[in-house]
């Protein structure tokens, strides 16, 4: 039978995933998976009705318009810190002294990712939801069910919520950003800012290319066993993945002797850490222990200390921000530091300059802020310090030329030329952002060349360009020009508050973009508004009301609005409001409705004249709840604020 046949493909397909992502141990060769995987899928073609959430097809992924607000069942805590050993003992003696001597603990190491909770019911993964606040997060389920060393099916029909991290591979983030440089995207940061971004991908297509993994740590179920070592070892007879480097102490002192056998160890590991959590052991001493506001009584983080050491400074180069900053760097004798190669290092400002004394030539101290960014910490006293040149402030911005001038209770110096070529940069990077006009592929790398090679000038020469001029960019071929030239043109029906996102006004962010998007619908009926109208808006105050009308009247500005749309970019009329029902109305979204998603739910909202908001206050006009409302639900009746069931709302619309 075709059911049997499709059974017995996803059973050996999970098990073939679990040895290969989870035990590190493929038993079959990638030619012989692939021939299942496709057979699996060919039958599920022909078969829609016996695909299954469970099934290894059911990773490929989708694309969502947006990630919803999920409140957890289970609040996800922080961790206190412990940064020596006497804070830590003095932390287990504290529980010692009311459950006795010698408390096991348990130690694992802290992953440098993020958090998530997962949701099985009958052992079939049914939620995935970001730690976010710790109380609401967001549904990124798709997403996660495209990364491998999470069991779709687990090896018992359990019903269980897990928590657990998720981490790029330090091998894998080295790869991901040789192919950014190669395709003219940014570089990621380090390996954690790349596994979000990965992660947060609204196409979990591209989640799925990207090589991200999981360590499980956390059992919540019914029945769990007595210790949270056993815990553990149940996870993993689940079929999760769990670090193997977990270790059962006695004592405080096997704790201690862990930690420093990992505080080097650890940059050999092919994942970032910066620390170990430690946990008592038996579950019932951490139920009795509780937690604080903010995290448990019964765990800590012991952090290692940021690796330090001493190299040269070979020279200090003066940079452009996006801001205009001018901003100073380090250039060092390259030195390994906390598992990567480091030459270059932040010095903030010229008054940071001063305070550390640095000098071209001295010898530093340096480490990793939070095990990312290299910085200067102080100068090494040296015999050649006082023979070396004090660094000065420039007159002239370094970039430019141009004039140079402070802000009122700011230390940065800035370039006070509007055209600035770092400042030009910067502007056309922010405009083609996912938050402003979203032209996808168009990084900083590939901006660079065409501003050099003097294709463009400003954001608006971006809709000037032509394949040929892609073409003759640095490892540009015709697949990837085709690709830049398409994402450019598609840009130009992006909704009107991306634009004006894009338009960097003065004091106007992506929300504030909305909300005048909302109020005039169109570019040209928002060009007209008056300073009396604008200020009238709520969440419009008085100055960014100046701000926005002196933008529209500005002579360059209304040339340059005029070039854009004599080139195409046209944003689509805002939809008017179908009704003013719930204007002045904000509205508060929990749990699961039946007949609407979240989304249908806060579009109906806008469309109505009200918003939506996150959490529940005493500006809250009502909380549209639906099943398995959570923390949000009992905010609002502990406030006596209205609460609607989907029906409710709907009559409401209907009305």
């Amino acid at each position: 039978m075709v059911l049997d046949r499709i059974n017995y493909l996803k059973e050996e397909i999970n098990k073939h995933n679990y040895n290969y992502y989870v035990n590190d141990n493929p038993t079959i060769s990638d030619f012989e998976y692939d021939k299942l995987f496709a057979e699996l899928k060919e039958l599920e073609a022909q078969n829609p009705l016996l695909i299954t959430p469970d099934s290894p097809t059911q990773r490929l992924g989708s694309i969502s318009e947006k990630f919803l607000p999920y409140t957890h069942k289970h609040r996800l805590y922080s961790l206190d810190n412990t940064y020596n050993y006497d804070d830590l003992i003095k932390w287990y003696e504290k529980i010692e002294k009311e459950y006795g001597k010698n408390l096991e603990l348990v130690c694992e190491l802290k992953i440098d990712g993020l958090a998530i909770a997962l949701s099985y019911e009958n052992g079939i993964f049914t939620t995935g939801v970001t730690r976010g606040d710790g109380i609401t997060g967001e549904e990124i389920t798709t997403n996660l069910k495209t990364i491998k060393a999470i069991p779709l099916k687990l090896f018992e029909d359990a019903n269980v919520e897990v928590r657990g991290e998720i981490y790029m591979p330090k091998s894998s983030f080295e790869k991901l950003n040789e192919e950014n440089l190669k395709n003219g995207e940014k570089p990621f940061a380090n390996p954690r800012n790349a596994a979000s971004g990965s992660l947060r991908q609204l196409d979990s297509s591209v989640t799925a290319q990207r090589d991200l993994s999981m360590f499980t740590y956390t059992l919540i179920t019914e029945n769990a066993p007595a210790t949270h070592y056993e815990s553990i070892m149940y996870l993993k007879k689940l079929g999760f993945k769990v670090n193997p480097n977990i270790k059962l102490c006695k004592n405080v002192q096997d704790a201690i002797d862990y930690c420093e056998y990992w505080k080097n160890k650890r940059f050999e590991l092919d994942y970032a850490t910066d620390g170990v959590v430690i946990k008592i052991n038996k579950i019932a001493i951490q139920e009795e222990l509780g937690y604080t506001a903010r995290a448990p009584k019964w765990a800590t983080a012991f952090k290692f200390p940021p690796e330090e050491i001493t190299t040269k400074v070979k020279d200090i180069e003066l940079g452009v921000g996006k801001t205009g900053a001018i901003t100073p760097v380090a250039i060092l004798e390259p030195v390994l530091l906390a598992g990567s190669t480091v030459s270059r290092a932040s010095l903030h400002n010229f008054d940071e300059i001063k305070r550390l004394d640095v000098r071209i030539g001295d010898t530093v101290l340096i480490k990793k802020a939070a095990e990312i960014i290299p910085k200067v910490i102080k100068v090494i006293d040296t015999p050649e310090h006082d023979t070396l040149p004090v660094v000065k402030p420039p007159k002239t911005c370094p970039v430019c030329g141009g004039k140079l001038g402070g802000k009122v209770g700011e230390v940065n110096l800035y370039c006070l030329n509007p055209h600035c070529s770092e400042l030009m940069k910067a502007k056309i990077e922010f405009w083609a952002s996912k938050d402003a006009m979203d032209i996808e592929t168009l990084g900083p790398v590939i901006i660079e060349q065409l501003y050099d090679k003097k294709f463009i000038s400003t954001p608006v020469d971006l809709y000037r360009l032509t394949m040929q001029d892609f073409m003759q960019l640095d490892l540009i071929k015709e697949k990837s020009a085709s690709n830049l030239y398409n994402a450019i043109q598609a840009s130009k029906t992006r909704p009107l508050k991306r634009l004006l996102t894009a338009l960097s006004i003065k004091n106007v962010g992506k929300e504030t973009a909305d909300i005048l998007a909302n109020e005039y619908g169109s570019l040209e009926n928002l060009k007209n508004a008056t300073i009396e109208e604008l200020r009238n808006i709520n969440g419009i105050g008085l100055v960014m009301a100046d701000d926005i009308y002196d933008f529209f009247h500005d002579e360059k500005n209304v040339i340059m609005l005029d070039e854009l749309k004599s080139l195409g970019v046209n944003p689509p009329p805002v939809e008017a409001l179908k009704s003013n029902v719930l204007k002045g109305k904000t509205i508060v979204l929990t749990g699961t409705l039946k007949d609407l998603t979240r989304d249908e739910a806060s579009e109906i909202i806008k469309s109505h004249g009200g918003k939506t908001s996150s959490s529940v206050s005493k500006n809250t006009s009502f909380v549209l709840a639906g099943e398995n409302a959570g923390s949000k639900l009992e905010k609002a009746q502990k406030l006596n604020i209205p609460i609607l069931t989907e029906e409710d709302f709907l009559e409401m619309i209907k009305e």
